[in-house]
Parts: structure tokens; sequence; C-alpha cells
């Protein structure tokens, strides 16, 4: 039954127009803005953490429009998985970046698409699509029926497959990098534990962050190249650009520090194009290496 309601719930999201949809996300992010939220406490201290430079005033106006920005991405995933898939590539000036991934490919190695919390992500989905099948790799969420959801709007182009972070998952993952194609991880997603090797501290935006070791060790054993990828909305318009940059050479080496490093480095990269479009809310910073968390109040 929750399935169902979910399912229905997301279908007439859908139809929103997209213009619509974005006035209906300012209204919540100006209440995300105003109410006592958990989405607005943890923005506030990542922003603070990672730009401790700025103003006070000027990271709150960041504060207001990145919370804007976040209620519009999660808004538009309904129409992302439901509509017309040539209408949302229409929207998209993206014809560089195809190129370069596809020139990539060419390499026969496979291609890791890294694609951070930035900009409309669930693009990434009909826009690798035309380039070729893709694998990606996603967490399970925590409400019961909306994981079926996610992955049904996900997997509508027939070229794409999701999978959970299982032992088969990962094989799969590793399966479609030997047979030269793509595969996809947000590379910003805290592991669930540094134990086991899942994940590593390493700095991000200067602040020590808990790492996913994972791509860094795809990247090692297959010499699979890594490319950054986004969508970023632009300012007036129901456009997007996709932006997308190599990978450091160092992801793929044997210095597992270094690798992550040069992770974070491009990740951090990628979000100064556009910081207002980060999900800040995330709580990227949790745990730290005393084990503490800054979003405690």
């Amino acid at each position: 039954m929750k399935t169902a309601v979910l399912r229905l719930l997301v279908r007439l999201l859908s139809l929103l127009p997209l213009r619509l949809s974005r006035a209906l996300a300012a209204g919540v992010g100006w209440l995300l803005y105003r109410l006592p939220n958990r989405e607005r406490d943890a923005a506030r201290v990542n922003l603070k953490l990672c730009f401790p430079d700025m103003g006070e005033s000027e990271r709150e106006l960041l504060l207001r429009r990145t919370l804007r920005e976040t209620a519009i991405t999660f808004l538009e995933m309904p129409a992302v998985w439901h509509g017309a898939t040539d209408k949302w590539l229409a929207r998209i000036d993206g014809d560089q970046v195809a190129e370069e991934m596809r020139a990539l490919l060419a390499q026969g190695r496979g291609l890791i698409v890294a694609m951070p919390h930035l900009g409309n992500f669930e693009l990434s989905s009909p826009f690798s699509a035309r380039i070729g099948r893709a694998t990606g790799l996603y967490r399970p969420p925590r409400k019961a029926g909306l994981e079926q959801v996610i992955v049904e709007g996900r997997n509508r182009s027939g070229q794409n497959r999701m999978v959970p972070p299982t032992r088969k998952g990962l094989k799969i993952l590793t399966e479609a990098l030997a047979a030269g194609e793509m595969i996809g991880i947000l590379p910003d997603q805290v592991p669930k534990a540094a134990r086991g090797g899942m994940g590593r501290f390493a700095p991000f935006f200067g602040v020590p962050a808990l790492t996913m070791t994972l791509l860094s060790k795809m990247a090692r054993r297959s010499g699979a190249p890594v490319y950054f990828l986004a969508f970023l909305r632009q300012p007036g318009t129901l456009k997007y650009k996709a932006v997308g940059r190599p990978g450091d050479s160092a992801i793929g080496g044997e210095d597992l520090d270094a690798s992550l490093a040069a992770l974070n480095a491009g990740v951090e990269a990628m979000v100064r194009l556009a910081p207002e479009q980060y999900q800040w809310s995330y709580r990227r910073f949790e745990p730290q290496l005393d084990g503490g968390s800054p979003y405690s109040r």
C-alpha cells in the first residue's frame, strides 16, 4: 500500500509544469529557512565549516539560496523520472561533455562517472543513456516503498540499471567496467562506517570528511578513467548546462590517501562552480575523527 501511494504521489508531482514546480520549491525553500528543521541546521553548519572566511551575512544569503535550490532538485525528480526523455535532453546544453565521455569510453577501460549532489543529478540517467549502457550505484532509502519508485524512475531509459551496495551489486559494477561500460557513483556520499575499509578520512574543503574508498579502489583495479559530471540550472531559464571534468590520475593511484584527497578535490572544484546548487543539507562531516558530530546541538 505504501509503495502504491508513493508511486501515485510521485506521478502527480511529475505532472506539474516545471515553472510551477520551481515556484512551489521557492516556497518550500522559504519555509525551510524560516522554520527550525534539521536540513537548515545542517546546511548552516556545513557552510560555516567550508567557508570560514565568508562573512556571516553572505553565508546566510547562500544558505537561503541553497535551501531553495535543494527543494527545486527534489521537486524536479518526479518530472525527470516520468517526463518525456527527449524534452529533458532538449533542455540540456551538453554536447561537449557527451563527446568527452564518448572519447574516454573509446579507450576501452570503461568509465567511472562521479556525480556529486550538485544541481539536478537525476538528469544523469537520461543523459548517459544516449551515450551508452550505464550502471549506477545507489543507497536504498530509509522509507519503505521509496526504493522501488526510485529504481523504476532511473531505469526508464532501458540503457541504465541501478544496483545497491551489496556484494552482488559491486560485482555487477566490476563486470560493467570490465565490459567497457559506464558506472555512476555519488562520490560525496558518506559511507556507513570506516570499519571494513569502506571509508577513510580525507580533507573536503579543508575539513576531515569520512570518504568512500570504493570509487578509488575500482579506479585503481580497473584502470578506468574518472569523470566528474553535474547538471547545473541556468538562472532565469528552464535550461541546464552539463559540466564535466576529468578526474586527477591520482584517484586511480596506489596511494589511497592521495587518491581520496584528489577525489574530494574534484568534488570541491565542481561545487565551487555553483555552490548554491550543492546539497549542503547533507551531513557530510558526520562522524568526525573523534567520533563526534559538528551537528550536535
